[in-house]
């Protein structure tokens, strides 16, 4: 590690009703890998967000490479060599690789766009980093993980001498993670100073020197990281010691709540066939392209079917748009909640309200504001929803409380099927647990529950049964109590087993 590179004391910063920061201080060093960790809505993305220039602060004293700052531009902060991999990306889906990496930094030739000189750059810069993607195709396109490669790229690009990570390798498959450590020590054997934010703290041991945590808006600690453990930085976190980290209900297997046959849509989902019971959770694993989120957007009407039938409650359930599902009882809380699962710009009671006017308003069409505050007040108490009320718009809550708004409007509808796309991606130990309770309610309630998830532990500490996919078709069935993690993802590459021992037969 070198000389430090940041210094920020005192830090404070306020929203309505909220006191995202109350006299933070954070240092870094040049060389040095910074793991800042902290429960969902503990302050660190609003203290990255300072330095980096996106909020003003409100009080405190920052210093950076030397010179001291006031309040930050995010131009002046990419200028002076701090960037930024936010954990929602931030791109322009209808534009190009090369555009989106460029994009405020064009290049022009006599004032005209050179694409071509951007596009020779972006390949550059993706073959420096070992990322196999075309700097011409359009962003939209990509997939999540992908999109996250470039927008790691396009970081990159600026030669920032501090970089921060905010959740990097929430949507990346394990080889581009491995990938990700790789450029992580490239960059610190080249003295880049690197803020890691993350709740997947198995990653850390791999690539963090220190660990600075953070609640409630406060400072708690830093400590070197080969000092410590896990454990007792999840104590420092939460404030408390958890105890089991995947609390599984035991119940008796009920009657057949849906069954799925023969089901296809476009490339990715081929001749699908399952079914979900009263007082079971089913976890949906693979990797990523397995087929198993656009399984799921096939059931709930997103996506288009091509064949197959759904049964509910054994009788045959025609499902076109979502709105089909959710009167029929099947509901979706979708893989990028922000992007389809909420109105981010919307508060919470507008987002709980939406989909259930039909349960709030009277045969004319007319709002009963009685209803509307019953039903966001059964939410916010059942759910422990975290606000100081329902107006707060749903996009300055934590990732965790995000995730309990989308339950909560379909819990209002009495659902008799809820399938979860990975629910606890991008939020904390503490904020894991309680979704897991919530699925466990679920479950005695006797509603049929499917959890898709690329975490392996969490599909074999949560779910009963697991069904495993592969290039768009399921490969196996397992009970949950006696799987390995290898016999999972046997069964999860059995389609590249296949090809690698075809490739060695010619």
């Amino acid at each position: 590690m070198g000389e430090k590179i940041i210094s920020m004391k005192g830090i404070c910063k306020s929203f309505p009703g909220v006191k995202a920061l109350d006299g933070v201080d954070f240092e870094l060093n040049s060389g040095e890998v910074m793991a800042l960790l902290g429960e969902n809505g503990a302050g660190k993305s609003s203290l990255m967000k300072v330095l980096s220039g996106v909020y003003a602060r409100d009080f405190g004293e920052m210093e950076v490479l030397g010179r001291r700052y006031g309040n930050l531009t995010p131009k002046q902060a990419q200028e002076i060599g701090i960037a930024i991999i936010h954990q929602e990306l931030n791109m322009c889906r209808h534009l190009s690789v090369a555009e989106n990496i460029f994009l405020g930094r064009e290049k022009t030739n006599r004032g005209v766009l050179s694409n071509a000189e951007m596009e020779a750059e972006s390949k550059k810069i993706l073959d420096d980093l070992k990322i196999d993607i075309d700097p011409g195709h359009v962003v939209g396109d990509l997939t999540i993980s992908k999109q996250q490669m470039v927008e790691i790229a396009k970081a990159l690009s600026t030669n920032a001498k501090i970089l921060i990570m905010d959740e990097p390798t929430s949507s990346l498959t394990a080889k581009e993670i491995e990938d990700l450590f790789r450029i992580i020590r490239d960059l610190k054997s080249n003295g880049c100073g690197i803020v890691y934010i993350s709740h997947r703290l198995e990653e850390l041991s791999h690539i963090a020197d220190r660990v600075m945590i953070m609640r409630d808006g406060q400072y708690i600690t830093t400590m070197n990281f080969a000092d410590t453990n896990i454990n007792e930085i999840i104590t420092h976190m939460v404030g408390r010691e958890i105890k089991e980290k995947f609390p599984r209900l035991s119940c008796e297997k009920g009657k057949e709540v849906l069954r799925v046959e023969n089901l296809n849509a476009g490339r990715m989902v081929r001749n699908v066939s399952f079914s979900l019971y009263e007082g079971e959770v089913v976890g949906l694993a693979g990797l990523m392209g397995a087929g198993r989120t656009e399984a799921t957007r096939a059931i709930f009407g997103v996506d288009a079917k091509d064949g197959g039938d759904i049964f509910l409650e054994g009788k045959p359930c025609k499902i076109s748009h979502p709105e089909d599902a959710i009167r029929a009882g099947i509901v979706l809380a979708p893989e990028d909640r922000k992007k389809d699962g909420l109105c981010t710009k919307l508060s919470i009671r507008h987002n709980l309200t939406l989909p259930n006017l039909d349960l709030v308003c009277g045969k004319l069409g007319v709002l009963s504001r009685r209803k509307e505050e019953e039903l966001c007040e059964r939410a916010v108490k059942s759910l422990d929803i975290k606000t100081p009320n329902v107006e707060i718009d749903s996009g300055n809550l934590s990732g965790g409380n995000q995730q309990k708004v989308v339950v909560g409007k379909w819990l209002a509808r009495n659902s008799k099927v809820v399938i979860f796309d990975e629910p606890t991606r991008g939020i904390d130990v503490a904020a894991k647990v309680e979704i897991y309770n919530i699925i466990n309610e679920l479950k005695r309630k006797g509603i049929a529950v499917m959890i898709v998830s690329s975490e392996m532990p969490e599909v074999m500490g949560i779910a009963d049964r697991i069904i495993v996919m592969c290039d768009g078709s399921i490969t196996g069935e397992v009970m949950a109590g006696e799987t390995t993690q290898n016999e999972i993802m046997t069964l999860a590459t059995r389609f590249e087993n296949k090809m690698s021992e075809a490739g060695n037969i010619t």
